[in-house]
C-alpha cells in the first residue's frame, strides 16, 4: 500500500481529467506513487522511446468529460444566488459549454471563482483517491480519512 502523503494527487487529477486525443498516456508507478507522462516518441524520460507494455506502470485512464461537466452543473445549481445560478447553468448548454461557463464565471461572478475552485479541486482529489483505492494502491481507511479531512465546501 502507498502512503497518501507521498503521492502527488494533483498529478493524478490532471491525468484523470486529460481529455486530449494525441498519443500519450499518464502512468503511475505502483511502488512509489510517482506519475509519469509517456509518449510513443519520447518514452517517459523525454528522450528514449519505449513501448508502453514494457513498463511496469499502471495506466491512468481519463474519467469521461461528462463527469467534469456535472461538477459545473452542480455548482451552478448549488448556491443561493438564483440569478447567478441560472446564468451559469445557461452557459452550460450546447457546444463550448465549459469555455462559456468559465467566461461567465470569471466575467460575471469573479467573487465565486474561489468557491468554484474549492469545489472542483475537492471533487477532483476525491476522484483521485477513489482511483487509487480501485487500483488497490491505498486501503479503505486511508480513503475514508481523506474524505473526512477534505469535505466538499459549502457554496455561498
Amino acid at each position: 500500500m502507498l502512503d497518501l502523503g507521498g503521492i502527488d494527487l494533483d498529478e493524478i487529477t490532471t491525468a484523470l481529467a486529460d481529455q486530449t486525443d494525441y498519443d500519450h498516456r499518464w502512468l503511475l508507478d505502483p511502488r512509489t506513487g510517482e506519475v509519469a507522462f509517456w509518449t510513443g516518441d519520447t518514452g517517459i524520460d523525454g528522450e528514449n522511446p519505449v513501448k508502453i507494455d514494457e513498463l511496469d506502470l499502471i495506466p491512468v485512464d481519463p474519467i469521461p468529460s461528462y463527469v467534469w461537466y456535472q461538477d459545473r452543473a452542480d455548482f451552478a445549481e448549488g448556491f443561493s444566488d438564483e440569478a447567478a445560478g441560472r446564468r451559469l447553468a445557461a452557459a452550460l448548454h450546447g457546444r463550448g459549454a465549459c469555455r462559456r461557463f468559465k467566461h461567465e464565471l470569471y466575467e460575471g461572478f469573479p467573487e465565486l471563482i474561489s468557491s468554484w475552485r474549492a469545489q472542483r479541486d475537492v471533487r477532483a482529489q476525491r476522484r483521485a483517491i477513489d482511483w487509487l483505492l480501485d487500483q488497490g494502491l491505498i486501503d479503505e481507511n486511508a480513503a475514508e480519512k481523506f474524505a473526512a479531512d477534505h469535505p466538499e465546501p459549502d457554496l455561498p
